[in-house]
């Protein structure tokens, strides 16, 4: 169900000049009963309305004094939403013998040609009021106030959200009200004003468009219709990056669309359908993209916001991630409440997001079921704290919980996960979710879609791919789905690929960025682990070390560590500036640490490692503790506590590096990184830095099965932390900087 509630103006829409036709109560009845909430939101006064309607029980809440009070009929309390009338307007309108003139205890009301005399007092006065005009009515209110603010008050009380909500109105005051609701109806005796914003143009006037309303979302949840106001940007047609399309009507909503219902068209066909074709069409293919007419290079390509499967798919730093936050921006901005399930801990510093878990927590379901149950609470699901093979069922708990959240109280909207692979890999042969509309609209993140569960593939309905080579990385989604290619031509602006699954070609578009900068990666680069082509490796002048970095934690501390031909060998090769401009994407770091390779003959070894240690310290938050995920080493025994004492160090496969500060000598130290265990490096490629010139260390044997002592040269985990150089056997010579 993507609406789950109706919120209806009383005169001239329920009513028919005071009368409520009995077939429109029997239609609400049944839509209430569906489990559909009501709300009317009325400008008349509260008294005034239950003396000439008797039936507010009916509705959930009741929104009076044109968004100024709310009634709650079960309850049958009220509330004010606002500051009582000026008792010096007041006392001046009744002077000048204004009438009629209501007063409510929010409200004053009055009619035209009264406005001059309210307009006039309230300047003379000088107060700080509003006045709303509705076919004749007037209406002065506290600054800010109306019906729209008043939805919104009976839509926090019932921790609903204006997204799954229908508005219907008539007039000049329900404006704000048909714009704050998903989607906004007119009745057919609506203002010609509001028949144009509407997303809707009902036949019917007054009481029988409410109940052709009510039919609707009865029999198909308005399927039927298409809001282009509410479809998410992504980019535009590559080609004229800038040039706004014609409108939101006219854009080319090639985004992937949402199964639906066959292409049936609006009621006056404003709208294409679901699935269909976008501008003036009548039908559309279900599932397919939303295409209409070809409208040429630099339209808006735009994402239906409900009931799509998108799978944002492309290799390591590609830009997946520019891609995510663009979209994620603009749907937190437009009101949609997003979980973002974060196996990597890469969203824990986006802003305005409620973080739960961290590297020491996994927050339990039912927290995140609570904090979710208050639709303004975007929240990251932080699962860096929980080993990879835990992650499948954790998700397989959480998942149920959130279609469960969804349809008792119609949000979350959106489902964001990251590292998709990671919470439903391909083995998982069941995944509990029929339809991405289950959850609102679903959005999947991965490397490797043939990592993905089926189950999850077949939830596709639209691919985003990233990178340089588009149409290989779409090929592969097509070869996972067990289905054929789409043909894609490149153009020289874009830099994301957009297909709809089942359509015979993609688009390539040019991404439309977020406004907001975010640091990505910023608790993995860390704290967290970062793959094997990410990480850095010190090996010294000769090759001969292999000293893994998986964060920026563990660069910092083997940075510390090292000896001084180590450290200063990298330093004057640029390779830590390369690794952090290429592997983090911090450009602005990486021009600074570069600043300072430049300057590695004039600074002691000391001064330049506390100087790159110091910048990344400025940009990273590094934890007092490492934490203990570790992907790659999940199923080892965890021995780091006993590593001092273990007497493995000269044993032929395991080398002692449990604390580089207890090393006594640089050559002891190479020598001993000959026998390390390789077991980590089989398949590792050497990225990073440049490498193409050190002996290959990764023909050493596999020991993958042997029990971690804490001793091997892979510092995921983190290495116990170095005594101060000052401290060390055999480095006299340097100092605590």
């Amino acid at each position: 169900m993507r609406y789950n509630v109706l919120a209806c103006d009383y005169d001239e829409t329920l009513a028919e000049r005071g009368h409520v036709p009995e077939e429109a109560i029997e239609a609400l009845e049944r839509l209430s009963r569906s489990g559909v909430k009501l709300l009317l939101v009325t400008g008349r006064e509260l008294d005034d309305l239950l003396s000439v309607f008797p039936h507010p029980g009916l509705f959930d809440q009741v929104v009076t004094e044109n968004g100024g009070v709310l009634y709650d009929p079960g309850e049958r309390t009220c509330d004010d939403l606002a500051d009582p009338p000026s008792a010096e307007l007041v006392d001046r309108l009744r002077a000048e013998g204004v009438t009629p003139l209501g007063v409510g205890r929010v409200l004053i009301a009055t009619r035209e040609p009264h406005d001059v005399h309210v307009l006039t007092a309230i300047r003379e006065l000088g107060l700080e009021l509003q006045v709303i005009y509705n076919k004749g009515a007037v209406m002065v209110l506290p600054p800010g106030v109306n019906k729209a603010t008043g939805l919104e008050a009976a839509l926090d009380r019932m921790a609903l959200s204006p997204r799954g909500t229908v508005a219907v109105g008539d007039g000049e005051n329900d404006h704000a009200f048909l714009t704050a609701a998903e989607c906004g109806a007119a009745v057919a005796n609506a203002l010609p004003a509001l028949k144009e914003a509407a997303d809707v143009r009902l036949d019917g006037a007054a009481g029988k468009g409410v109940t052709e309303l009510a039919g609707m979302l009865l029999r198909g949840d308005l399927d039927e219709v298409e809001i282009p106001r509410r479809h998410v940007l992504l980019g535009h047609k590559a080609g004229e990056n800038g040039k706004a399309g014609r409108n939101d009507e006219a854009a080319a909503n090639n985004g992937a669309g949402k199964t639906g219902s066959n292409g049936r068209a609006s009621a006056d066909d404003k709208t294409g359908a679901n699935g269909g074709a976008g501008t003036d069409s009548d039908a559309g293919t279900d599932g397919g993209a939303r295409g209409g007419e070809d409208a040429g290079e630099g339209v808006e390509v735009r994402l239906p916001p409900y009931g799509v499967g998108l799978l944002v798919v492309g290799p390591s730093g590609s830009g997946k991630s520019t891609a995510t936050t663009a979209l994620l921006e603009r749907l937190i901005g437009a009101g949609y409440q997003c979980v973002i399930v974060d196996p990597e801990g890469d969203y824990a510093e986006y802003p305005g997001v409620t973080v739960l878990g961290d590297p020491d927590r996994v927050p339990g379901v039912d927290e995140v079921v609570h904090v979710l149950e208050q639709p303004g609470s975007t929240v990251v699901i932080n699962l860096i704290g929980l080993q990879l093979r835990d992650r499948p069922a954790y998700f397989a708990e959480l998942l149920p919980r959130l279609t469960g959240l969804r349809a008792k109280l119609g949000h979350p909207h959106w489902l964001i996960l990251d590292e998709a692979h990671h919470l439903m890999p391909a083995e998982v042969r069941h995944v509990p979710l029929k339809h991405p509309g289950d959850v609102g609209a679903l959005l999947m993140i991965t490397v490797h879609p043939e990592a993905l569960s089926p189950a999850a593939l077949e939830l596709v309905t639209g691919t985003i791919a990233v990178g340089k080579e588009p149409a290989e990385t779409l090929a592969a989604v097509a070869a996972a789905r067990g289905g054929r290619p789409p043909s894609l031509q490149l153009t020289e602006d874009g830099d994301i690929a957009l297909w709809s699954v089942g359509d015979p070609s993609a688009q390539h578009l040019t991404l439309t960025p977020a406004r907001i900068e975010r640091t990505r990666h910023r608790r993995k680069y860390a704290a967290g682990t970062m793959d094997r082509d990410k990480s850095f490796y010190f090996t010294g002048p000769e090759g001969r070390l292999r000293l893994r970095a998986r964060n920026l934690l563990t660069f910092v501390e083997l940075a510390e560590g090292v000896d001084d031909d180590t450290w200063l060998y990298h330093l004057r090769r640029g390779d830590y500036s390369t690794w952090i401009r290429d592997s983090l994407g911090d450009a602005e770091l990486a021009d600074e640490v570069a600043a300072l390779e430049q300057q590695a003959e004039q600074l002691a070894p000391e001064e330049s490692t506390r100087r790159v240690a110091g910048l990344i310290g400025d940009r990273y938050t590094l934890p007092a503790e490492p934490t203990a995920f570790d992907p790659d080493h999940e199923d080892r025994p965890n021995h780091r506590d006993h590593s001092e004492h273990s007497d493995h160090s000269n044993h032929s496969n395991h080398s002692n590096h449990s604390n580089h500060s207890d090393r006594s000598d640089r050559s002891d130290r190479s020598d001993r990184s000959d026998h390390s265990d390789r077991s980590d490096h089989e398949d590792q490629p050497d990225h990073g830095p440049d490498h193409r010139d050190q002996p290959d260390h990764r023909d050493q044997p596999d020991h993958r099965d042997q029990p971690d002592h804490g001793n091997d040269q892979d510092h995921g985990d983190h290495p116990e932390r170095p005594r101060d150089r000052s401290e060390r056997p055999g480095r006299p010579d340097r100092q605590e900087a």
